[in-house]
């Protein structure tokens, strides 16, 4: 998924050998960062992105790779593409694929426990893997997700955002965060997968690391922070699994216990990766939304007056400003793409947020209009056979998270600075203070990094 890493597996493929593990990270990090910024200045586009701060607003910068044409070359060895069309093409195309596990980073990101080497959800999970493996492992979970298997899911969901709504409903401020949107989803997952009394604080700091490193890990404190992340994850799910072999449920978890042919690790990367991805994906556009809909007070009265134009408002944070940004494709075998030849294996970075306000498919692309003909248009779930499992699931918590928090605050404001998760893959804020109090107490909406 993430794209800073393509260069820095260029780095690593000519300096990476025949040295002590510690230094070669170090070095090569390093390495890394010094190409990024030397390209940057020269103005490549591909080194603006991924040399830019992980807070800044990276808009104009996709906006710069489109009116360079529909493929951009890098001199980092790689292409980028803003168009809606193409992006869209590419991922539907059975030509392209997914980067190998192992490619994603320079340094020897690999934990263990004793002998064993740690899985890693994204990594190792069906997620990032081609047909026929992806096709295998999507098919046992992907039944739970449609929007038959999610009918019953309704109640719950609403249920939840209520619990977590009269637990700020006495306090003057709250994290829109931490206390409500990310608490949300985290409850809403582990329910459907049959995970008991679930750590959301524990939940937040596995999803934060295994989330920050999609950009390729920057130090080596982050590299430790994902080793202890991926340790403690792995441990609970072990403890998860042998739950539900001796207590079996009628949840996802046990379904997938019960399948004999699945392997231990695959096991363990697609509960990973349902329990990361299934909040993950959702904290930030709640609170996408949430930023949204305070920055435009007109959207706000009609949430109010019509709170079931919630969906609608979902549908245009999706495609103004998803939770995820860019994604990775590479092609089988050498191909043209829009009159340009790309050799096999060479990545192409689809700015899909850059390819949700394209002129050429959405009018006045820029401004925030919920309700807008073609909103379903957008690629922020991808596209083709990696289209987002839980995109039903993220849009249904997204519409009662609003629904639920505008009629109950209905003067909600921002009460400080918002501030930005670092990631350039995941775009949402980290935190984010607001007031429940009177409409004459109206502070602006500040963002920082």
């Amino acid at each position: 998924m993430g794209g800073s890493s393509v260069l820095e597996t260029f780095v690593r493929r000519r300096h990476g050998g025949g040295m002590p593990s510690v230094l070669k990270n170090a070095t090569l990090l390093l390495l890394s960062r010094t190409i990024v910024r030397g390209h940057a200045l020269l103005g490549d586009p591909a080194a603006r992105l991924l040399g830019m701060s992980p807070t800044r607003d990276p808009y104009p910068d996709y906006e710069s790779v489109r009116e360079r044409g529909p493929v951009v070359k890098s001199k980092m060895g790689l292409y980028l593409t803003a168009s809606h069309e193409l992006c869209d093409s590419l991922l539907r195309d059975p030509g392209f694929g997914q980067l190998a596990a192992g490619e994603l980073s320079p340094i020897d990101s690999v934990a263990h426990i004793g002998p064993r080497r740690l899985v890693n959800p994204v990594e190792d999970s069906f997620l990032m893997l081609n047909p026929p493996d992806h096709t295998r492992l999507r098919r046992l979970v992907s039944p739970w997700f449609t929007p038959r298997g999610l009918r019953d899911q309704v109640a719950t969901v609403e249920r939840v955002v209520e619990e977590y709504l009269d637990e700020v409903a006495g306090r003057p401020t709250f994290d829109l965060v931490g206390d409500f949107a990310a608490r949300v989803p985290i409850q809403v997952i582990a329910d459907l997968l049959g995970v008991p009394d679930a750590d959301h604080a524990a939940f937040a700091r596995w999803g934060s690391a295994l989330v920050n490193a999609l950009d390729g890990v920057r130090d080596l404190k982050e590299l430790r922070a994902l080793h202890n992340g991926l340790r403690e994850f792995e441990e609970f799910l072990d403890g998860l699994i042998d739950h539900r072999r001796r207590h079996p449920g009628d949840d996802v978890v046990s379904r997938l216990v019960a399948n004999e042919d699945l392997r231990r690790e695959d096991l363990i990367a697609t509960t990973e990766l349902l329990l990361v991805a299934g909040f993950e994906t959702t904290v930030n556009l709640i609170g996408n939304a949430v930023l949204a809909v305070l920055a435009h007070p007109e959207v706000r009265e009609r949430l109010l007056d019509d709170p079931g134009c919630a969906e609608a408002v979902v549908e245009e944070t999706l495609r103004l400003d998803p939770p995820v940004q860019y994604t990775v494709r590479t092609p089988f075998e050498t191909t043209e793409v829009a009159g340009t030849s790309v050799p096999r294996g060479t990545p192409i970075m689809l700015l899909l947020a850059g390819a949700n306000r394209d002129p050429a498919v959405f009018a006045d692309p820029h401004r925030f209009r919920p309700g807008r003909p073609d909103g379903r248009e957008h690629l922020a779930f991808s596209a083709g056979i990696h289209y987002c499992l839980g995109a039903n699931l993220a849009r249904m918590e997204g519409a009662a998270a609003l629904r639920g928090l505008f009629r109950r605050f209905p003067d909600l404001r921002a009460a400080g600075r918002v501030r930005r998760r670092p990631s350039r893959v995941i775009r949402g804020p980290e935190r984010f203070p607001v007031s429940t109090g009177a409409a004459e107490n109206r502070p602006m909406v500040e963002i920082i990094s």
